[in-house]
């Protein structure tokens, strides 16, 4: 159990890191600029900026990954 998901975590590290940095980067987004009127969907909250920033983050990071081709 331990080695699968240590695997997992080195395979997909790369994208773990950018879902923390993107919501790292989308709580402060909201905190410094955000909605103040709350007629923004994304920026109003400080949930949906941070789970926004951390799809955008973890979909970015993840063009990185190269894949291993079989042969």
């Amino acid at each position: 159990m331990l080695r699968k998901l240590l695997l997992f975590g080195k395979k997909y590290a790369l994208t773990l890191m950018g879902i923390i940095i993107g919501a790292i980067i989308g709580y402060i987004y909201w905190q410094q600029i955000g909605c103040s009127s709350g007629s923004c969907a994304i920026t109003s909250s400080p949930v949906n900026s941070t789970i926004y920033g951390a799809i955008m983050g973890g979909a970015f990071l993840s063009l990185f990954i190269k894949e291993k081709k079989a042969v």
